[in-house]
C-alpha cells in the first residue's frame, strides 16, 4: 500500500516525526544508524519522521530510548529538541516553617512572600485535565499529568484500547529505567520477564525496565492507568534495548 499523501498526514503525525527527527540530528546519527540500532529498517524510520506512517508502541519506545528521550518530551509544544534544557523548579518548603521573626508560617504569609507571578497562580504545577499533552500511537494514548517535561520521572495517564498492545507476542520489549503503574479501569495483560498475569481496577505492580516485557489489553473494555516511568535515561545509547526477541 502507498504512503499517504501529505496533505492527509495529522498534525500530530507531523510533529511526532519532527520531533524525532530533530532528536536524531542532534545526536548525529543517521537514518540508517539509527534503524539499525532499534533493528527496524531505514525506510520504517523515514516514514515515522515524515508522519506518514505511525511507529508502532514497541518502535516508538525502542526510538525514544536510543535517542534518550522520554515520552513526555514528545508532548512538547517546541518545534526542536536540540539544545532543550529542564525548566522544572522544586520548591521545598521545610516543616515547622517560621518567618524571620520566628513567627509561624501561614498560607497568608507563604502566598505574599512568593513573586508576584507565582502568588497570583491557583497552584503551583497545576495541570487541567483539558490542558494534558497527549500523544496517541497504534490505539495507546498517553497523556501526560505534569506541566512541564520532568526529565527525571514521567507522569503519565495511559489508555490501551481494547485489542492494543506494546509489542508482538514474539518480540518483546525492554528500555532504560523502572516503571510502575496502578490500573484505575479495566484489565491488562502483562508478561515481565518469565511471569505474566492480568491486573484488574485497583492492582499495582512494579518491575525494571530492561526485563524483556509486554503489556496488552486483549479484553472489550479498555484499560486506563497511571503509570509512572523512573530513570529511563539510565540507558546507555548505542545498546540494544527493545525490541528484543
Amino acid at each position: 500500500m502507498s504512503a499517504p499523501a501529505p496533505e492527509a498526514r495529522s498534525d500530530a503525525a507531523i510533529k511526532l516525526g519532527m520531533r524525532l527527527r530533530d532528536a536524531r540530528q542532534s545526536a548525529k546519527l543517521s537514518l540508517r544508524e539509527l534503524a539499525r540500532r532499534v533493528d527496524v529498517s531505514a525506510s520504517l524510520v523515514s516514514q515515522v519522521e515524515l508522519g506518514r506512517t505511525s511507529p508502532s508502541v514497541g518502535t516508538l519506545y525502542a526510538l525514544v530510548s536510543e535517542l534518550g528521550l522520554s515520552l513526555d518530551e514528545l508532548m512538547q509544544d517546541g518545534t526542536s529538541l536540540e539544545n532543550q534544557l529542564p525548566n522544572t523548579t522544586l520548591r521545598v518548603v521545610e516543616t515547622a516553617a517560621v518567618d524571620g521573626d520566628d513567627a509561624p508560617w501561614s498560607s497568608e504569609t507563604l502566598a505574599t512572600s512568593l513573586p508576584p507571578t507565582e502568588a497570583d497562580n491557583e497552584l503551583p504545577g497545576l495541570l487541567k485535565v483539558k490542558d494534558r499533552p497527549k500523544l496517541h500511537v497504534a490505539g495507546v494514548l498517553w497523556e501526560r499529568l505534569t506541566p512541564e517535561n520532568d526529565p527525571n520521572v514521567e507522569l503519565l495517564r495511559v489508555t490501551y484500547g481494547s485489542g492494543t498492545e506494546s509489542c508482538p507476542p514474539d518480540n518483546l520489549m525492554r528500555h532504560g529505567g523502572h516503571e510502575y503503574f496502578h490500573i484505575l479501569e479495566g484489565r491488562l495483560h502483562v508478561e515481565a520477564g518469565p511471569a505474566a498475569g492480568t491486573l484488574s481496577a485497583g492492582d499495582s505492580i512494579n518491575f525494571i525496565s530492561s526485563i524483556p516485557h509486554r503489556l496488552s489489553n486483549p479484553f472489550p473494555e479498555d484499560c486506563i492507568a497511571i503509570w509512572v516511568v523512573v530513570g529511563r535515561r539510565s540507558h546507555e545509547p548505542g545498546t540494544p534495548i527493545s525490541p528484543i526477541a
